[in-house]
């Protein structure tokens, strides 16, 4: 812990904290020694592991603590000068031992002397049997070296690159400092709009690039001027300013070139900075997949007694780095996943032996990322699962009809499994046959949006992959646009996109579907799930297939824009669970978006199903359908101004939405899609120049036309109205009816109504 301040903790927190370091060392090392107990770097690092919390037990005054750390330093040493080899025996005591020091370091101070009168008696009892165990010999008498020696040649001996107790030691030699989560995420967070905010610049250099074209095109219409007036040799002094204009723009083409090469190395290098400040705020929230995992090994070990088998666990992978709160959710998952696999999977060793296997059975742990997710793989070399004995329980849970199941694939057989209170096992245990081992793997998978899959081979063992986010600080989505604005789609939660023409689309009893691999999908709009206005007509439909093997959706979206990792921001727990979303992000512009609940929107998909309230998007809809009104939005500050116009432009079959002043006016443009902007100058909070100039620097706005009309009627206020970027210039006192109607029918054509 060196770099931590230390100042803060009690003696005996000091030792709760080696306690659990230690026994991690101590249960990782005496597993291994199982298996191979002339592992003479794993009885080193025990006998370390040991002798130290001895040490610390009797610093902070836990005599207890002292006496089994020392009976197990004794047994240990022992065991490393050859006067015994451990056995299966011995390290079920140590082990037990170990358990003891955790229990001892987690008693609170004043109730230590407490728990040892308790639990004297387990102590007692521990002891004795740790000394009542006869040593056995080693076949082969040690040399005549002495017993520092043999402990320097075992502390010499070579570490395996996978050895536990090895990544144990290489971990603690680390710097560490105690952090809380959500410091870490507030970290995270702000990296995040770093990232956002460093791609500012770019489409401001975008906009000095176009000024620079115009300082040129000024020069050359300057030089244009200048041999112009020098044929005419109209005056004297003609030439000479020109010249000097000449010069000026010059000047300011030079500057500006340096000064956007500068803004150039500044956005590169703000963008570089932002990277790497992201990438080592996401890496704070990683962890290696063994930090998670490292309990397993003594459950699969003590579970694999109790139920008479020989099983040996494999993991792979340990240095993956995994998002924290992705490996706090493992704990439970594997936990279920390796019980099933030991009670359901891996055989007895006779029953191994009589299959041709050998009697240990292998379940693997995997751990790797793969296409930017991370996959978790549970697997055993057991006798697999018995589809026939599967089908026959489905059937006899009334699941499915003994037709249905014969024509089931084997994937979808499998599919039960997952099932709540579904198990295949007659009896209950207190390992199996509740049928919630499975489901709740299924629930954490998809609490993180994540997918299982399961497959199994006769004979040969049974596979689980999890497929899991790397992190859930960022999601991987697909973006659409839905009644003008952008949502995101998890890629976890889709199943398929697709362009659907109109023709493939059939209605059966008022519900439209289409036939993909085979099945057939409902259709639903986007539009009317988010309770927005209909969709428009199109040829080929952008389509969403949405959903798990017991209701798939196919979700109409306005058009798609793309794939983007997105930095998630959860929303504001006073607005509570909104409906269909999940949470927020933002976009590289620093435009809000958001992201999707993709079960929620699943179950909102069902209600309109089952309450038969769809809207269709068939091809006689589409062509039935009447043609969408062009919007105007007239802003004026103004009752009596806006409230004519507004009547005037509906008259003429245009919808009108109205806005008190600019500032009303920019919301209204940024959360809605008009065809026109109809807007006066004088107006509190922002003017109408503010908001014409505005809208014409907005990427997705400049393209709508504005309109002017206002009282005053100098030509230095319309030039000044034109110069911000407005269309059109209109008086207040001088248009009538048809005057602005006319207008309108300029910029925007007619009605469509």
């Amino acid at each position: 812990m060196s770099g931590q301040d230390l100042s803060q903790f009690s003696m005996l927190d000091l030792f709760r904290v080696e306690a659990e370091t230690q026994a991690q060392v101590l249960t990782a090392g005496l597993l291994a020694l199982e298996r191979d107990d002339a592992a003479g770097s794993q009885l080193e690092a025990c006998m370390r592991a040991a002798h130290s919390l001895k040490g610390a037990a009797r610093i902070v005054g836990l005599a207890v603590g002292v006496r089994v750390a020392h009976a197990m330093e004794d047994c240990l040493v022992a065991a490393q000068e050859g006067r015994l080899t451990l056995r299966d025996t011995h390290i079920d005591l140590l082990l037990r031992g170990t358990d003891l020091l955790a229990r001892i370091a987690h008693t609170e101070a004043a109730d230590i002397g407490q728990w040892e009168n308790d639990r004297k008696s387990d102590v007692d009892g521990w002891l004795a049997s740790l000394a009542g165990v006869p040593a056995v010999k080693e076949a082969v008498a040690p040399g005549p070296a002495d017993p520092q020696t043999r402990t320097d040649a075992a502390s010499t001996a070579p570490v395996r690159p996978e050895d536990p107790a090895n990544h144990r030691d290489r971990r603690a030699s680390d710097r560490v400092l105690r952090v809380t989560a959500d410091n870490l995420n507030r970290l995270l967070s702000l990296a995040g709009e770093s990232l956002v905010e460093s791609r500012w610049a770019r489409p401001f250099a975008e906009s000095l690039l176009r000024l620079k074209r115009l300082h040129h095109e000024l020069g050359l219409t300057l030089e244009g001027l200048h041999d112009v007036a020098s044929e005419r040799a109209l005056d004297d002094r003609g030439p000479g300013p020109l010249a000097d204009a000449r010069r000026r723009v010059e000047e300011c083409q030079q500057v500006l070139v340096a000064r956007l090469a500068d803004l150039d190395m500044f956005d590169r290098r703000s963008i570089s900075l932002a990277h790497r400040l992201y990438d080592e705020a996401l890496a704070c929230r990683m962890r290696p997949f063994a930090d998670g995992v490292e309990g397993l090994p003594r459950m699969v070990r003590d579970l694999a007694r109790s139920l008479g088998r020989q099983v040996r666990l494999d993991i792979v992978g340990g240095s993956t780095q995994v998002d924290r709160d992705i490996l706090a959710k493992l704990d439970a998952p594997l936990g279920h996943l390796l019980r099933n696999a030991l009670d359901h999977g891996v055989e007895s060793p006779d029953a191994r032996r009589a299959a041709g296997k050998s009697p240990e059975g292998v379940v693997r742990i995997e751990a790797r990322h793969s296409a930017g997710a991370l996959q978790i793989i549970v697997s055993d070399d057991g006798c697999g699962v018995d589809l026939d004995k599967l089908r026959d329980a489905v059937v006899a849970r009334n699941l499915t009809t003994r037709e249905a199941s014969g024509a089931m694939s084997e994937a979808e057989l499998l599919e039960f499994l997952f099932l709540p209170g579904f198990s295949m096992k007659g009896l209950v245990t207190d390992v199996s046959g509740r049928g919630v081992g499975l489901d709740a793997v299924q629930d954490m998978v998809k609490q993180v949006r994540g997918a299982v899959r399961v497959s199994t081979q006769p004979g040969q063992g049974t596979r689980f992959l999890l497929q899991l986010p790397v992190t859930l600080s960022v999601v991987r989505t697909l973006l659409a646009e839905i009644a003008g604005e952008p949502y995101a789609f998890p890629l976890a939660s889709i199943v398929r996109t697709l362009m659907l023409p109109k023709d493939r689309i059939e209605l059966l009893e008022g519900r439209q579907h289409f036939e993909l691999d085979g099945r057939r999908i409902g259709l639903v709009t986007a539009r009317q799930v988010l309770a927005a206005e209909a969709l428009p007509p199109m040829d080929d439909l952008p389509v969403i297939v949405v959903g798990d093997h017991n209701h798939t959706y196919g979700l109409v979206v306005d058009r798609f824009l793309g794939e983007r990792e997105l930095v998630v921001q959860p929303l504001d727990v006073q607005l509570g669970k909104i409906k269909d979303i999940a949470a927020a992000a933002l976009m590289e512009d620093g435009s809000p978006v958001l992201i999707v609940d993709a079960d929620d929107i699943i179950r909102s998909m069902d209600k309109l199903v089952s309450g038969g309230r769809l809207a269709t998007v068939s091809r006689e809809s589409a062509t039935a359908s009447p043609r969408k009104r062009k919007r105007v939005l007239v802003v004026d500050d103004s009752l009596t101004v806006r409230e004519l116009e507004r009547k005037l432009l509906g008259a003429g079959g245009y919808d009108v939405e109205v806005a008190v002043d600019g500032m009303d006016g920019w919301n209204a443009l940024r959360t809605g899609h008009f065809n026109l902007v109809i807007t006066d100058i004088d107006m509190p909070r922002m003017d109408g120049i503010e908001l014409v100039t505005l809208i014409n620097k907005d990427p997705n706005l400049k393209s709508v036309p504005v309109m002017i009309v206002s009282y005053k009627d100098r030509d230095e206020d319309r030039q000044r109205g034109l110069e911000a970027g407005a269309a059109y210039y209109l008086t207040k006192g001088s248009f009538h009816d048809e005057t602005l109607l006319q207008a309108v029918v300029d910029l925007i054509g007619e009605s469509d109504a």
